[in-house]
């Protein structure tokens, strides 16, 4: 890919999400070495459309619920990120998603891998909420936790050079609300 600025280079930027400074690391690349989770790992994922044939994975988001977000823009001429293979392959860890089909088959596809053990949350919604036919994340947060979560950036151009904050913002917010 022809970056701005280097592979392998991270920005740590403070957002706000939902009201509150969020610490957000931005990887270009890769997750650098020494980055470490605690606990379930939440994991989303952006990409260029909905098509598993023809959009390309961009982006992917990790949180352990610490209030930081790991968000690691990839590089989409070689997918070159062992660091970030390593932590989504882990079998020691679980992985939260929401929409974890989705998901799961990008990774499979661009990266090579088997995401597992995952714990989906819009399955579980799907399970218990037989009530409603409205299973989104942002449902489940307006109602579950109270909070209205903007799908704003959802269909913004995550393949672009340089994200914007909104994007950033948008990106950390699905993590960080799975915890």
């Amino acid at each position: 890919a022809n970056w701005l600025i280097p592979p392998r280079m991270t920005r740590k930027l403070s957002l706000t999400v939902d009201g509150k400074n969020v610490v957000v690391h931005l990887h270009k690349g890769d997750l650098p070495e020494g980055v470490t989770f605690k606990g379930p790992v939440a994991v989303d994922s952006e990409t260029m459309g909905l098509s598993l044939v023809r959009d390309p994975l961009c982006l992917v988001q990790l949180s352990d619920g610490a209030g930081e977000a790991h968000l690691v823009q990839l590089d989409r001429s070689n997918y070159n990120a062992p660091n970030l293979k390593r932590v989504l392959s882990d079998q020691s860890v679980l992985k939260l998603f929401h929409f974890a089909r989705f998901d799961i088959a990008m990774f499979m596809r661009d990266l090579g891998l088997i995401c597992a053990p995952l714990y989906c949350t819009r399955t579980a919604s799907r399970l218990v909420r037989t009530y409603t036919d409205r299973h989104g994340l942002k449902d489940l947060c307006k109602e579950l936790l109270g909070r209205d979560i903007s799908k704003d950036q959802q269909s913004s151009d995550w393949g672009a050079v340089e994200l914007t904050d909104a994007q950033l913002a948008y990106a950390a917010s699905d993590v960080l609300h799975l915890h």
